[in-house]
């Protein structure tokens, strides 16, 4: 019985030993590495990205020091996340698409207002909070506004 997300290995070099996990948007996946035969429009929820030590210190500098994203070389086959349900084979019937943008709204306004607590000095802004809060500003600015629904 599934009863719910494992670890899973580093997205760059697939060590099963990871230290640090990041949280993007569905719509991220498509700038990973791999991800076309992903299905992100059905993805619940946000997708983790997990870190081994030494390639932390490389996402982390790639971050911080160049100012360049790191998901172009995170492996989306190694990320984690949950899709929706195939009902639609079982049943024959034809369900919605999981709404997205108030998961992508949640997940900008925390990353601007770790930015925000960053640039104002406050020292209890930690590494992984802002190295996550710049991917994910970075990846909404890459990709535009989400898409909206059919019956928008």
């Amino acid at each position: 019985m599934y009863t719910g997300r494992t670890e899973k290995p580093c997205c760059l070099c697939g060590n099963p030993e990871t230290d640090h996990r990041i949280d993007i948007p569905p719509r991220a996946i498509q700038l990973l590495k791999h991800a076309g035969p992903i299905a992100w429009q059905d993805v619940e929820g946000e997708v983790s990205l997990y870190f081994c030590r030494d390639d932390w210190e490389t996402v982390r500098e790639l971050v911080l020091e160049t100012g360049m994203s790191p998901l172009s070389r995170c492996n989306a086959g190694r990320a984690s996340f949950v899709l929706r349900e195939d009902f639609e084979a079982l049943l024959n019937d034809v369900r919605a698409e999981p709404d997205q943008r108030p998961l992508e709204r949640e997940l900008l306004a925390e990353a601007e207002e770790t930015l925000e607590r960053y640039e104002d000095g406050d020292d209890l802004v930690e590494t992984r909070d802002l190295v996550e809060a710049r991917i994910v500003t970075w990846a909404l600015e890459d990709l535009g506004r989400p898409p909206a629904p059919a019956d928008d």
